[in-house]
């Protein structure tokens, strides 16, 4: 029943194992795309009366023979098959199911997927209320709290309460916002953004935080806020983010994860210490956890880096990310192996490693520059 960990498999044919299996195993990378896409497969699951476990993790996990086990967002070849993320609204319509809206288009915003790519999908997440506005996308009715925690964007506000009330005050906004105070929000979060210490690239990465899609019946506010905290949830506490995305009552732990991880990857980024070379940027920072640094890796790369590739650092771990799909995976496989006490796991767009603590960050950069060369 293998199919080859070289390429994802197509929607018909994971649709046709996932119906006749017994049971179902999803392994899921750490990442909110990949999180939403397991959400809208178990739901799918449920519907159709198919046992089903989901776990988002990086390790590797044992398969008992009469599983049907299925990866999402990340390459195992022991697996029966592996799932791009966006493929998972195809997959469930394979099934006969409609898939949940608004999770889906929570997905497709992790995954950078243009959500006009799917009029059907557009058109059911109308039909529950969903609909675009200006503004900025964050996942609370509190803008104060949604601007410190947002990790779709990095700025002089970012984990600072005090500092992004201080700034919304500024504006002088109604009481109840209307258009006009949405937007001139989004003016302000686009100037602070790309002002002093950012990239070229910052002007683009700001856009994805901009002009969101409301979601007034919806756990949170906008689909880009309910994607910043699967995204922020699943590399805390992966059991919340799993709940979330299943549509189990787990709101106030996934934003209490979320918040905790905006803290952590923002004051972590700006206090690193960095290098730059051939077409890499490296962090080295304070941090342990992985999914911790894939985030630091990640704002760096959108908001500070001037290499596509960025690479963070800290006490035995690490990750890369890179503006496109680059071999980050195998890349890190191989450096781990350079390394020696070492693993790597993740996709083609994002990857982690685990090493010894004892390693110093130099010897890292060193390792992964050598098979980047």
């Amino acid at each position: 029943m293998s199919v080859s960990s070289a390429e994802q498999t197509p929607a018909a044919d994971a649709a046709a194992m996932l119906r006749e299996a017994t049971f179902v195993r999803l392994r899921v990378h750490t990442s909110g795309a990949a999180v939403a896409a397991a959400g809208v497969i178990g739901r799918a699951l449920r519907t159709l009366d198919v046992p089903f476990r989901i776990r988002a993790t990086d390790a590797p996990n044992a398969v008992a023979h009469d599983d049907v086990a299925a990866v999402i967002g990340r390459s195992d070849a022991d697996s029966d098959f592996e799932l791009d993320p966006s493929d998972a609204v195809a997959v469930v319509r394979e099934l006969g199911v409609d898939p949940d809206p608004v999770v889906a288009l929570a997905g497709y915003f992790a995954a950078g997927v243009p959500l006009e790519d799917d009029t059907s999908l557009r058109d059911a997440a109308s039909g529950v209320g969903v609909e675009p506005r200006p503004g900025m996308a964050v996942p609370t009715a509190d803008l104060a709290d949604g601007l410190a925690h947002s990790t779709l964007v990095h700025a002089p506000f970012s984990a600072d309460r005090e500092r992004a009330q201080a700034t919304l005050a500024e504006l002088s906004l109604p009481a109840e916002l209307d258009a006009d105070a949405h937007r001139r929000v989004a003016s302000l979060v686009a100037l602070d953004a790309t002002g002093d210490g950012a990239t070229p690239r910052a002007v683009s990465a700001v856009e994805r935080a901009l002009h969101p899609r409301a979601t007034p019946s919806g756990p949170f506010a906008t689909v880009g806020g309910f994607a910043d905290v699967l995204d922020a949830t699943v590399r805390e506490t992966p059991g919340v983010a799993v709940a979330l995305a299943l549509g189990h009552d787990a709101r106030d732990a996934a934003l209490d994860a979320w918040r905790d991880h905006a803290q952590a990857t923002h004051a972590a980024l700006r206090a690193a210490t960095t290098g730059r070379y051939e077409r890499l940027y490296a962090l080295s920072c304070d941090l342990s956890s992985p999914g911790r640094l894939a985030t630091v890796a990640r704002l760096a790369r959108d908001f500070r880096s001037p290499e596509p590739t960025v690479l963070a650092v800290g006490t035995g771990a690490a990750a890369l990310v890179s503006t496109g799909p680059a071999g980050l995976d195998e890349q890190l496989a191989a450096a781990a192996t350079e390394l020696g006490d070492a693993s790597a796991t993740g996709s083609p767009q994002e990857a982690t490693m685990q090493f010894d603590p004892s390693v110093e960050p130099k010897s890292v950069v060193t390792a992964v520059r050598e098979v980047r060369q």
